[in-house]
């Protein structure tokens, strides 16, 4: 383990810390390393989703914005 530091967090994060805990033994750096991994992996995915999103937006309005689907608005 690398030399320990010490943060200071509002006790409303540390009820929030134990109760998302997976077990009573877990420490805390071992959460909190989880924790980030986590964040970084959902924050990549998403910025997968948005590329995808961006790439298909040009195909879905040529698909959607047509002459026949007005028609049907007015139905």
């Amino acid at each position: 383990m690398d030399s320990p530091s010490t943060i200071v967090l509002d006790k409303k994060v540390i009820e929030l810390l134990k109760q998302a805990k997976e077990n009573p033994r877990q420490t805390y750096n071992d959460l909190l390393t989880k924790m980030a991994q986590f964040f970084i992996t959902l924050r990549e995915r998403n910025q997968y989703d948005e590329f995808l999103h961006k790439i298909q937006q040009p195909k879905m309005k040529e698909i959607w914005d047509n002459e026949y689907d007005k028609a049907w608005e007015k139905v």
